[in-house]
């Protein structure tokens, strides 16, 4: 089995890159408050002429997350810029929607509305829908999803595709585990349903991160000098093995239980024997991401 480096600070690694693509929930925050440490260790990389891009399945667009993260702590000098599941799925709908209004059927709860602010979309049941937008469970404090298994019936019935504007299964808030929109994504799509994941670990997200640093920095490094930063094995971490660049994963955030010992440490054998079973890639592991 693979060796893996525990570090206890992302010195040892910052002089390789120049770019950072670091996810948000489980690396900066756990929902309630930011990690100790960790806007040091961004703004130092950033005074030393890195990059900070942050990447998050939120389905919301950026605006909202940065008015979020400063009032958990992480301020706005901390990183250059963000990009979001929920940029991406606007780009998507303002393709759907060109010429007229597009009829779509939301699945989420009411703070996940601004991802339809300005774009030439209508809210309507799902009778009258030409696709479903799902940004998660309508309460994601208690429903998951076993709660929409019939609820989907009547659109698998008219096979409306599903656009999952965040992947994750799961994230952490606080001490409790909520399911998020890829959880019911991927109950659709067992059912037979056609789905689009608008996030990590897909492709085109990254694609679109690509872009978005083209008109960032006009010109960007190649991907040896990138690093992607999460604590998600099958969104971050197969993300970055999917589109090629080198990871960093941190093992305090959704799968510590699974990557830690009993001192809730990082255990190199454990975190190695889950990159194996996923055949994915990391250049390193830390617990917290910390200067």
């Amino acid at each position: 089995m693979f060796h893996i480096p525990v570090l206890n600070g992302f010195k040892e690694l910052a002089p390789h890159y120049q770019i950072l693509i670091c996810d948000i929930w489980g690396v900066l925050h756990n929902g309630r408050s930011a990690f100790d440490g960790v806007v040091e260790c961004l703004s130092t990389f950033k005074a030393l002429g890195g990059t900070v891009l942050l990447l998050s399945n939120a389905p919301r667009p950026s605006a909202p997350i940065r008015e979020q993260l400063a009032s958990l702590g992480v301020p706005k000098s901390a990183y250059d810029t963000i990009v979001t599941s929920g940029d991406l799925t606007r780009d998507l709908l303002e393709k759907k929607s060109t010429s007229s209004s597009f009829p779509l059927h939301h699945v989420g709860p009411e703070r996940d509305m601004t991802l339809f602010e300005g774009l030439n979309v209508a809210c309507v049941p799902i009778a009258d829908a030409k696709a479903i937008v799902c940004t998660g469970p309508f309460d994601d404090t208690t429903e998951g999803p076993d709660e929409y298994r019939a609820y989907w019936a009547p659109a698998l019935a008219r096979r409306l595709p599903f656009y999952c504007a965040n992947p994750d299964l799961q994230v952490q808030r606080g001490d409790q585990l909520i399911y998020c929109a890829g959880a019911l994504a991927q109950d659709y799509e067992r059912q037979g349903g056609d789905v689009t994941h608008l996030g990590k670990p897909h492709l085109p997200v990254y694609e679109f991160v690509s872009n978005h640093l083209q008109g960032l920095l006009r010109s960007t490094p190649p991907k040896e000098k990138w690093l992607a930063i999460g604590d998600g094995l099958m969104t971050d971490i197969l993300g970055a093995t999917r589109f090629g660049i080198d990871a960093l994963l941190i093992t305090g955030g959704i799968h510590e239980p699974l990557l830690s010992n009993e001192k809730g440490e990082p255990d190199s054998d454990k975190i190695a024997g889950q990159l194996s079973t996923g055949k994915l890639r990391a250049k390193a592991a830390m617990r917290r991401l910390v200067w």
